[in-house]
């Protein structure tokens, strides 16, 4: 007997909300979900790993990767760098019946929701704006440019939080996780 395929989960919210953060507590706690990999333009940030935090690629990779339809959505973020979600391990995934997450910005979740409607779409948001900016701050991987530019992304992104099927604040981790695993329908396993 054939398992039904798994619904897929869209977690987005804005810049500096702890999307990878939540993502990596899911993750250590419940590693039988399986967290797409990006693909980027972007330069890899201290301690990132390439195929592990992101695909880091050249704009020629991505623009290839776009034309021959590898790409279940792309979009440009902040407006800087290109970001994509891989279209053939999310489907792979899905169809072997396995709990499957996407963590992406709001552009790449507007983008998924036309192709794959089914979905569960998941906004994470800050306690508030002000803490938006102190954990942007605090995380010190942009300068006052890029951060700027971020917190402009971020406000606009807040605003559209109605058109998520769930909101989850980022309070604590441990509590947001959880309450993602709940939507996700998971047993809540124990934290740490």
């Amino acid at each position: 007997m054939t398992r039904p395929p798994a619904r897929l989960t869209v977690l987005a919210g804005p810049t500096a909300v702890g999307k990878g953060t939540v993502s990596a507590d899911l993750r250590a706690r419940y590693p039988q979900v399986w967290l797409s990999v990006s693909a980027t333009t972007r330069s890899p940030r201290p301690g990132e790993v390439d195929g592990v935090h992101y695909h880091f690629v050249s704009p020629e990779e991505f623009d290839a990767m776009e034309a021959s339809g590898e790409m279940l959505e792309t979009a440009l973020v902040h407006g800087r760098n290109r970001y994509g979600t891989p279209r053939r391990p999310v489907e792979e995934r899905l169809a072997a019946g396995e709990p499957a997450l996407l963590e992406i910005d709001l552009q790449g979740a507007r983008k998924v929701r036309e192709t794959m409607p089914d979905a569960q779409f998941v906004f994470l948001a800050p306690p508030s704006f002000e803490e938006l900016v102190r954990r942007l701050v605090g995380r010190g991987t942009e300068d006052a440019e890029e951060r700027e530019r971020r917190l402009a992304t971020a406000r606009v992104e807040l605003a559209a939080e109605s058109e998520f099927d769930h909101v989850i604040v980022n309070d604590d981790v441990h509590r947001a996780t959880d309450e993602l695993v709940s939507l996700m329908g998971l047993p809540l396993a124990p934290t740490e």
